[in-house]
């Protein structure tokens, strides 16, 4: 039966109280607390949020059941799988028409 291991703590509240020169927050600092927007907005404007819209959408949102073994190769090929797989069934579309 193996030894059981104990674990300690990495740092203690001694530790902590030793290296923090920050106050602990109370009730009113928090009452004074400010959402970023709100207390800095001209910065808060100049933030971009997320990627934006796209400048000319090419592909459309669509929900897709695929079996495991499908999303096991292409996910096995590394990143861009999900490119991959449109590329596949463009072809596929492609060889239909034609």
């Amino acid at each position: 039966m193996p030894n059981k291991v104990r674990k300690k703590a990495p740092y203690s509240k001694r530790d902590m109280r030793e290296v923090s020169d920050n106050p602990e927050l109370t009730e009113a600092d928090f009452a004074k607390a400010r959402p970023f927007s709100e207390a800095f907005p001209d910065l808060a404007a100049s933030i971009r949020k997320g990627r934006g819209p796209n400048k000319a959408p090419t592909k459309k949102l669509v929900s897709l059941r695929l079996s495991p073994e499908v999303i096991e190769h292409f996910r096995s090929t590394g990143a861009g799988w999900q490119s991959r797989i449109d590329e596949t069934l463009r072809e596929a579309v492609k060889r239909k028409a034609s």
